[in-house]
Order: C-alpha cells, then structure tokens, then sequence
C-alpha cells in the first residue's frame, strides 16, 4: 500500500517542475510536454493494476492543468501504460538507453495523440505545425535528458520507503 502512494507524490513532483518549467519558458512561447514520465516507470517496474492506478493519476493531473476536455490524458496515459507494460518483457530495464528511447517513443506517440485530438480548435491547423513541431523536439530533448533522474528518483522513493517499512517492522517485533 505504501508503495502505491508513494509514486503519485513523485508525479506531484514532476508536474511542479514542468508547470514551473513552463511557465520559464513561456517568455520564448515554448512548451515542454514530458507525458511519458508519468507513465514510463510504473508501466515499467509495477505490476499491472499498481502502475495502471499511478498512471491514471498522472493523467488526472494532466488533465487538471491543460486546457483539453477532461478524461483525454487520462485516457492516453492508460492506452500508453498498457502498451508499453506489455512490451516491457522486451526492454531492458535497467539499462537507461532503453528506459530513454522508451520514453522518447512514448512522448512522442503521446503528444502527436493530444495534438490530433486539439487541432480541430484552432482557426488555422496548418499554421500551426511548426509550432507543435518546435514543442515536440524541446519536449524530447528535455527528456532525453530527465529520464534517467526522474526513473531514478522514483526507484530511490521506493526503495526509501521499503526501508521505513523494514525499520517500522522491526521495531514493533
């Protein structure tokens, strides 16, 4: 139980640095999208129902913070949660290259997704691509880059929290 709460505290986290991240970069009117972090490590490391409810709750928060009809990031966390939790017998886990490319791959199929889904509100669709397209590659390059501490952070909560656990346990006996 302990270890399911622990994981939406690291979302928190991670959406306080992106918001404020945003909010930094929108003097240049760049926006950062880094969806697949909420997904990543528990599709991942947890067992399906564990990481599907830590998923679910990163797309409650994205849907509380974007101006998209609610349920949308809720909807493509879960689709990416269980794709990527069924390919995850094929990836490396403990390798960081592969944790990066499965993030990039999953950023990437995340924000074209909620891209295709919002296009139809602007006045002018074609023009604006390139906009989407310079969000998408800071996007990835910002993840390329946060991935290995992000995954790395949240491995370290878990494991702090097992050792609360066993200290907790220990002196009860």
């Amino acid at each position: 139980m302990r270890r399911l709460l622990v994981l939406p505290v690291t979302l928190v986290l991670l959406w306080a640095i992106v918001a404020e991240l945003n909010h930094a970069l929108s003097g240049l009117h760049v926006h950062v999208f880094a969806g697949a972090l909420f997904v990543g490590f528990s599709a991942l490391t947890q067992p399906l129902r564990a990481g599907l409810a830590v998923s679910l709750f990163g797309g409650l928060l994205g849907d509380a913070n974007a101006p998209v009809s609610f349920g949308t990031h809720l909807l493509l966390f879960a689709a990416a949660h269980l794709i990527i939790f069924h390919l995850r017998d094929r990836v490396p886990r403990e390798d960081n290259i592969a944790t990066i490319i499965v993030a990039l791959f999953a950023n990437f199929a995340l924000f074209l997704a909620l891209s295709f889904v919002q296009i139809h509100r602007s006045p002018a669709p074609a023009a604006v691509w390139p906009r989407l397209i310079a969000d998408l590659a800071c996007s990835q390059v910002l993840l390329a880059f946060v991935t290995p501490w992000f995954f790395a952070l949240q491995a370290r909560a878990l494991a702090l929290v097992d050792t609360l656990a066993a200290l907790h346990a220990r002196r009860q006996s």
